[in-house]
């Protein structure tokens, strides 16, 4: 059985079904929107090639585009802070505890399995300023002027929020995956550390997120990729505004192909955010080469 899996043809055979669906759905798709991006076209009448202009347009002329690409990279970061940072702190706090262990980490998770809908209708409820929602009545008890706080529709506040809520419902996901890598490290290696007089802190900075790095790395590129082509919660919640306050890059792909009925112009975001996804993953890749990793 050793032998047969190790042949190259079995293992083409497993790999071609992913493959060809990857290929038609992924590979495909980019390659049509990227021929698109060269023509204007409403999706009614017949399309007309105008080479480059939609780029140029996009990247020189267009005054909400580089704003909405500062956005996305902010969201992302606020992402990497709550997801990485809060699903790592999480599950190393699963790791100290054995009452209630898996209540809780049903009670981490159960955000990742409810729709993005009811998240947001949640935090609306939540935030809602008439009548005053949960955290500003909460609040208000400490400082009345918070009381009817506007936090979605605040040109200051919206995106923070947006990444907020968009981090609370995947922190469960990272948790699990951050919660199996830490218990998978052998007992031996933090025993023999405890007996040399290593504090917690310093068994977890030296000992165990050296042992789990892989794993901390593959999380960061997920969140990259996942946060820098985000829609649904920051367009659910916050519609992008006010203004273009908290829009980002994928809803606003959206709004120029679909809203304005322009799908070349759409079509170039599109491949401007396929361009910003694989451009950072090779920058974190190259980043991480540099390190000796």
């Amino acid at each position: 059985m050793d032998k047969t899996f190790r042949k190259l043809s079995v293992v083409c055979l497993f790999i071609l079904p992913a493959f060809i669906l990857f290929t038609l759905m992924v590979v495909a798709s980019i390659f049509w929107v990227g021929v698109v991006s060269f023509f204007q076209w409403n999706g009614l009448s017949s399309a007309s090639y105008i080479g480059f202009r939609n780029y140029v347009q996009l990247l020189f002329h267009d005054t909400d585009f580089w704003p909405v690409v500062g956005n996305t990279f902010l969201y992302t970061l606020y992402e990497l802070l709550i997801q990485v940072g809060g699903g790592l702190l999480v599950g190393f706090f699963l790791t100290r505890i054995t009452k209630f262990r898996a209540g809780l980490q049903t009670l981490y998770y159960i955000p990742v399995v409810i729709s993005s809908v009811a998240i947001c209708q949640i935090f609306n409820k939540m935030l809602s300023v008439v009548p005053p929602g949960l955290v500003d009545t909460l609040l208000g008890y400490i400082n009345p002027k918070i009381r009817q706080f506007e936090w979605i529709s605040n040109a200051r506040t919206s995106l923070a929020v947006a990444a907020f809520v968009d981090g609370y419902r995947y922190l469960g996901l990272y948790m699990v995956i951050f919660y199996a890598a830490l218990v998978g490290i052998p007992r031996e290696i933090t025993e023999a550390a405890t007996l040399d007089g290593a504090s917690l802190w310093t068994r977890f900075f030296r000992i165990q997120m050296p042992y789990i790095r892989p794993v901390l790395y593959s999380n960061i590129v997920l969140v990259l990729n996942g946060s820098m082509r985000s829609f649904d919660i920051s367009y659910l919640l916050t519609k992008g505004g006010p203004g273009i306050s908290s829009q980002l890059l994928a809803p606003y792909m959206y709004k120029q192909a679909f809203s304005s009925m322009k799908y070349g112009y759409g079509s170039a975001v599109s491949i401007m955010i396929v361009l910003l996804c694989v451009g950072t993953g090779f920058l974190f890749q190259h980043f991480m080469v540099q390190r000796g990793e």
